[in-house]
C-alpha cells in the first residue's frame, strides 16, 4: 500500500494543474471571449455589450517590440529566472513588461477604439528566449536587462537560466474584443477626423474590456440548440445562422 503522503501530493499537483488550466488570467480571459455572442462592428447600437474580431490598425507610430524588434501596437513581455530553493526550484519574474499605442480594430468599413484603462488581455507569446549553461545571452537580450536593472550573469561570471518571452499586436493581425459600445466621432476620441463615426469600447458595469490575439477567441462558430435532426424549422435557422456568421 502507497504511503499516504503520496496521495496527498497527488491530489495537490492535480489541484494545481486544474487551477492553472481554469483560473488561470489566460483561462478566464479565453473563456470570456469564447463563450460571448459576437457582432460584427457596424451592427452594434449604443449601449450594446458584446464581442468584436477585428485587424489592428495603428493610429501613431507603431512600437518596436524591444526583443523581437517587429513593428507592433502592443507588446507584453515577460522574464523569468530559474532559483533552486532546497531539492526544489521555481521560476521568479524578473521584469513583466507591457505597452502599447493607439490603435483601432478594423471591420471591413467600420472601426472601433478601446478607451479604457480597464483591460485584462492574454497575448500568444510567440518568440522565446533563453539563456543558461553554455548557452550566452545575445548582446539585445543583455542590453534589455541592463535596462530594466538585471543581469544575466551571477556569481563568478556563470549565466544564470533565463527565460524570455514576448507577445504582440501587429498590423493586419486579427483580434477578439469584448466590451461595452456607443457610437462617437472620432475626433470626440481624439483619433483623426477620417475615421468618422467609431464604436468606443469600455468595461460593461462590474467588469472589464477583454482582449486576446489567440485564435481560439478569433474564429467563428455556430452554437446548435437541442433539437430533433429532422426538424425543418431547427435546420433552416441553423442554415441562416451558418450563412450570417459567414459574412
Amino acid at each position: 500500500m502507497k504511503n499516504p503522503i503520496f496521495y496527498f501530493i497527488v491530489v495537490v499537483i492535480v489541484a494545481i494543474i486544474i487551477v492553472k488550466c481554469f483560473f488561470s488570467k489566460k483561462a478566464i480571459i479565453k473563456r470570456k471571449l469564447k463563450k460571448t455572442e459576437k457582432k460584427r462592428i457596424v451592427e452594434f447600437k449604443a449601449g450594446d455589450v458584446a464581442k468584436i474580431v477585428g485587424k489592428v490598425e495603428f493610429v501613431d507610430a507603431a512600437l518596436i517590440a524591444p526583443l523581437s524588434k517587429r513593428e507592433c501596437a502592443y507588446y507584453y513581455i515577460h522574464v523569468e529566472q530559474k532559483v533552486s530553493s532546497g531539492k526544489s526550484s521555481y521560476w521568479k519574474t524578473l521584469v513583466k513588461e507591457e505597452l502599447s499605442c493607439r490603435f483601432v480594430i478594423r471591420e471591413e468599413d467600420s472601426c472601433a477604439y478601446i478607451n479604457d484603462n480597464n483591460l485584462k488581455s492574454y497575448i500568444v507569446q510567440d518568440r522565446n528566449y533563453s539563456v543558461g549553461f553554455m548557452n550566452d545571452a545575445t548582446d539585445n537580450l543583455e542590453q534589455y536587462l541592463h535596462s530594466r536593472g538585471h543581469e544575466s550573469e551571477g556569481f563568478l561570471g556563470m549565466n544564470k537560466t533565463l527565460r524570455f518571452n514576448e507577445g504582440v499586436l501587429e498590423k493586419d493581425e486579427e483580434i477578439a474584443v469584448f466590451g461595452h459600445g456607443v457610437w462617437k466621432d472620432a475626433t470626440q476620441l481624439k483619433l483623426p477626423a477620417e475615421y468618422g463615426r467609431i464604436l468606443e469600447i469600455t468595461s460593461p458595469p462590474n467588469d472589464a474590456v477583454y482582449l486576446s490575439d489567440d485564435t481560439d477567441t478569433t474564429k467563428k462558430k455556430v452554437i446548435k440548440a437541442h433539437a430533433d435532426s429532422n426538424d425543418y424549422n431547427f435546420e433552416k435557422r441553423y442554415k441562416q445562422n451558418e450563412k450570417r456568421y459567414r459574412e
